[in-house]
């Protein structure tokens, strides 16, 4: 059934305001669950241009709450990669991920929830470093962490 106004299907739409209540979502990302559910490409592009214009669909406001939520957990360097995947542009992330706080804090407080204590042998710092790593620090900011600098 077509809306009168914008020739949108108000039940794709309603589907879409329903997933977007729940939680923000990238453009690519609410693309792809709604996708099922569109007659074609063209009116599901049709239904997100319209929620974008109005600004109920936002990827930078994605990238944002989602920095927002893991930064604590996650360096710089996971926390793009995770936005990339969820199509997210690089201009989003690169206005996001400042919102985070400084990398190197972040670290820090990582590393003594689960180290505490620096690293004694080349295999304890290894291994503190791997995990760091993982959790997608820059090595700059591991390294600071480890070296015990800032404090």
């Amino acid at each position: 059934m077509p809306d009168r106004t914008s020739g949108v299907r108000s039940d794709l739409r309603v589907k879409a305001l329903q997933l977007l209540t729940r939680r923000d979502h990238s453009r690519a990302e609410l693309r792809a669950k709604l996708a099922a559910e569109a007659e074609s490409a063209e009116q599901l592009d049709a239904v997100l241009d319209v929620l974008q214009a109005e600004r109920l669909l936002s990827d930078h406001r994605y990238a944002s709450q989602r920095v927002a939520a893991r930064a604590g957990r996650y360096g710089n360097a996971r926390l793009a990669q995770e936005l990339r995947q969820h199509g997210v542009g690089d201009e989003d992330i690169a206005a996001a991920l400042p919102e985070g706080g400084d990398e190197t804090e972040r670290c820090r407080s990582v590393w003594r929830r689960k180290f505490a204590t620096l690293p004694q042998s080349a295999e304890e710092r290894a291994k503190q470093m791997r995990f760091l790593q993982y959790r997608g620090f820059s090595g700059d900011a591991i390294r600071r962490v480890l070296r015990g600098a800032d404090e």
